[in-house]
């Protein structure tokens, strides 16, 4: 960043900063790093996001849905809460073990978004 933006940005910072703070009772040198330091994102909730400060995608876990409990299936799948892992631990006590992915559209409240949502991720075995 040159030296001209800067002192934009400075100038521009401090007519807007000034009815905000009481920038007159400041030094100029507190001044002047306060605003720099709002110019720059280095001071928190200044909307700045570093490559360091993101955290990391998350590890993709897979789920197998025929042994996976009802909180294990709500907290790993994608549009499935409590009662929808429910249905899905019930179908599979009543009809047996799933044979394909796509069979768990037939339990109820379970429609071809959530399926192709979750996908990558489910496993039978």
């Amino acid at each position: 960043m040159t030296y001209s933006i800067l002192l934009d940005r400075y100038t521009r910072l401090l007519a807007a900063a000034g009815s905000v703070f009481a920038i007159r009772r400041l030094p100029a040198a507190v001044t002047l790093a306060m605003i720099l330091a709002l110019a720059t994102g280095i001071l928190p909730g200044s909307g700045a996001v570093y490559a360091q400060d993101k955290a990391p995608p998350p590890v993709v876990a897979t789920v197998n849905i025929n042994t996976a409990d009802a909180a294990t299936l709500a907290s790993s799948l994608k549009g499935v809460g409590p009662a929808k892992a429910e249905e899905i631990v019930r179908y599979r006590e009543a009809y047996g073990p799933f044979k394909s992915v796509d069979e768990l559209t037939d339990v109820k409240g379970i429609g071809n978004s959530t399926l192709e949502g979750n996908r990558a991720i489910i496993t039978l075995e």
